[in-house]
């Protein structure tokens, strides 16, 4: 055996202080973005039942969890409103005094160092539940873009300081940022939700935001889970339009496509570990057939290591106390 020749990779690995210093990846408290689900309503505090520890929050509950938040050290979160009253345009999207608004204004006096996100879409606020206007069956695209960039700026006037738009509609960012600029808005960046698959792992989510399609899918203007090449284009288009972020959504599936938008754009990249990754591994962790702490911290470094800048996460207050021992 004395001339046998291999590679000794395990020298590297021989302590917890030496596999520290060669490590390539790591995950910090400032990279998380934590959603936060707002209710109409006084004193209203509910968990969400597929979502374990995700609640519905009045605004005057509010205040605790973006207390705690703020608290642990993460620097931003994004705001989900759910109204009480829908309507066929979701015209409390873009009410100046709609919950939505009501709550980014809430979270910047409360915090006014809080990086607040808004969430721009239709789906929670429309009674037909998609991102759009619908004619006859069919969501119009043009006739559903004024109304979206109608929202971004009413989030901007609210406090907002990222406009994050959803719907998946062809020109939201180009439509969102005109109308952000004649508005007088055009320091509001926007993080796009560029790169958004049509995906089974939303269900969660849909009960969280009471946002279910009352008919059909949102399969004609979300992604097709098989395509790769088509990521690529959707970010492409939107980083022309003036997207300063790009959001894969779902992340754990499509880490590849993280990775390839990571490698051909140069924005920083936000992972959205979405609603039925989380509720998978809470149910598996309250069986007991795998150990939360670790296997969250595995799948969350996964998206970093794909190329993810930024992770948004239902996760991240718990990633938090995990990785700084509280």
């Amino acid at each position: 055996m004395k001339d046998l020749k291999f590679d000794r990779h395990r020298r590297l690995r021989g302590s917890a202080n030496l596999r520290a210093m060669v490590r390539e990846t790591s995950i910090q408290k400032e990279d998380f973005i934590y959603p936060i689900f707002v209710v109409e309503g006084e004193d209203y505090k509910k968990e969400i039942s597929s979502m374990p520890g995700v609640y519905h929050y009045s605004i005057d509950r509010l205040g605790e969890e973006l207390d705690e938040v703020v608290e642990l050290g993460i620097p931003s979160v994004i705001l989900f409103g759910v109204p009480k009253d829908k309507d066929p345009v979701g015209s409390q999207a873009y009410h100046d005094h709609a919950i939505t608004q009501e709550a980014i204004r809430f979270a910047k006096q409360r915090h006014p160092e809080l990086v607040v996100i808004a969430d721009t879409c239709l789906c929670q606020y429309t009674d037909h539940g998609h991102c759009g206007v619908i004619e006859d069956g069919v969501i119009l695209n043009d006739e559903s873009l004024d109304l979206l960039a109608r929202t971004a700026v009413s989030q901007a006037k609210a406090g907002a300081d990222i406009i994050a738009p959803s719907n998946m509609m062809d020109g939201f960012v180009a439509a969102i940022r005109y109308g952000l600029d004649e508005a007088g808005f055009s320091h509001i960046p926007i993080m796009s939700y560029g790169v958004k698959y049509a995906s089974a792992y939303y269900g969660p989510f849909r009960e969280a935001a009471h946002s279910t399609p009352q008919f059909g899918d949102r399969k004609t203007y979300q992604m097709d889970p098989a395509n790769r090449l088509e990521a690529l284009r959707e970010a492409s288009s939107d980083v022309n339009e003036g997207a300063d972020f790009m959001i894969v959504k779902p992340a754990l599936s499509y880490l590849d496509i993280i990775r390839e938008v990571r490698d051909n754009f140069d924005i920083p990249i936000v992972a959205y570990n979405v609603s039925g990754e989380y509720a998978m591994v809470k149910a598996a962790a309250q069986n007991g057939w795998v150990d939360e702490e670790k296997i969250v911290l595995e799948t969350l470094l996964s998206m970093k290591r794909a190329g993810a800048d930024i992770l948004m996460s239902y996760h991240a207050k718990d990633a938090v106390r995990w990785l700084e021992g509280k």
